[in-house]
């Protein structure tokens, strides 16, 4: 199962690598938007990530899902935070949530495995 949290780093990095290399202005200012959001401020990074996890759930992105769960964990959050995270989301975003958090929870066990 390890082969899917290689495959999604190689997908987001070849495909990022893509856009950024078409030199469009509002693209490279919305990366870097996204990069400084995210960086430690009055609340720290881990924070902002067990936020922006909320968020990606509750919105239904799986991609997103994955890419904040792996900051999560590069943040050392432990499993009991994860699925507190996963809690509310699914209150917030309701039973239509459920299903991403079925993919959610088996990327954090591959991610954990590492």
């Amino acid at each position: 199962m390890l082969d899917s949290v290689n495959a999604f780093n190689e997908y987001r990095s070849r495909t990022n690598e893509l856009i950024l290399s078409k030199e469009n202005l509002v693209m490279k200012r919305l990366y870097n938007l996204d990069t400084q959001t995210y960086a430690a401020g009055a609340l720290n990074i881990k924070t902002k990530e067990m936020l922006g996890l909320v968020a990606s759930m509750v919105l239904r992105c799986d991609d997103c899902i994955k890419y904040h769960l792996q900051k999560c964990h590069e943040q050392n959050c432990s499993t009991e935070e994860v699925y507190e995270v996963f809690a509310v989301a699914n209150i917030v975003g309701g039973t239509i949530v459920i299903p991403h958090t079925r993919k959610a929870a088996e990327f954090w066990e591959e991610l954990i495995k590492q």
